[in-house]
């Protein structure tokens, strides 16, 4: 395995941002546009956040990026090395760290960018011992917005898609389900009360309303679709006995973020994630 490769070495520097003040709608924009699953927003060229597609679905109804964001986030040097950068993806369960020099924005590193170098060396380890085979699979005829709500609770950036034979046929992301959904807005009422409900004498009848209108703006999953509709058909996939290397490779010339493990049946066995390769890279040290 190559040794002495840093962060400088294979971070993006022409890096996606979003600034603040800023809003959802330019957010989901840039996702949209760019194809990328979450930015650093920066104020005054700082990394002060991260926006990513799961805090556009965990929040729907937040406009302002100051509060979908999570913000003050995990940042590296760009002279720390490539296993450095694994261990902090891996240890803080996160996909991207802003590379900060000096206290500036410089570039980013991504679980992508890492797997994209793990495809160019030769690690010829099966990935069996890396796979996850507790695997959360859907039913291709489920309704988008519940399959949406599932994948929020859980958790799950992507799951495999089953028809009614029990056979692999996709794979629906986040990403998937952001690209299909739409900006809803709506005029809501609210009716507030002159009385004070501790107050038994206040009559309902008599007590004085005021009703204030106000509309709401939220991401809406579309209720007429359902998975198979959305989902990346005939999915790229592995067995037990392929290499780590080999699967990375799949997954840079592919541009995707899992493989589903497979036997000789394409009957689902486990799956394979982009952030389970970088674990050869800690196990080598």
């Amino acid at each position: 395995m190559p040794k002495n490769i840093f962060v400088e070495d294979i971070m993006v520097r022409d890096v996606v941002c979003a600034t603040l003040p800023g809003s959802r709608d330019e957010v989901l924009k840039i996702l949209k546009n760019k194809q990328v699953s979450g930015v650093p927003v920066l104020k005054d060229s700082i990394a002060v956040g991260i926006v990513s597609r799961t805090n556009l679905l965990r929040n729907p109804e937040e406009e302002q990026l100051a509060l979908l964001m999570t913000r003050d986030p995990i940042t590296i040097s760009p002279t720390s090395d490539l296993q450095t950068a694994a261990k902090m993806l891996l240890e803080h369960n996160i996909r991207r760290l802003p590379v900060v020099d000096d206290g500036k924005l410089v570039g980013l590193i991504t679980v992508a960018d890492v797997v994209g170098t793990v495809a160019d060396m030769t690690i010829d380890t099966p990935i069996k011992n890396y796979v996850d085979s507790k695997v959360f699979a859907i039913y291709s005829e489920t309704p988008l917005p519940v399959v949406a709500r599932i994948m929020e609770l859980s958790r799950l950036k992507a799951v495999p898609v089953l028809d009614g034979n029990l056979e692999l046929i996709g794979i629906l992301s986040d990403r998937d389900i952001i690209a299909a959904s739409v900006i809803e807005d709506s005029v809501e009422m609210s009716n507030m009360s002159a009385g004070s409900d501790d107050d038994a004498w206040t009559w309902e009848s008599m007590r004085d309303t005021m009703s204030i209108y106000y509309s709401v703006s939220r991401i809406k999953v579309p209720n007429n679709l359902i998975v198979r509709d959305v989902m990346v058909r005939e999915p790229i996939t592995a067995t037990y006995i392929s290499s780590v290397s080999d699967c990375a490779r799949k997954m840079k010339r592919s541009r995707i973020d899992q493989l589903p493990i497979i036997n000789s049946n394409r009957k689902l066995q486990g799956f394979l994630r982009d952030r389970d390769l970088l674990k050869p890279l800690i196990d080598a040290e």
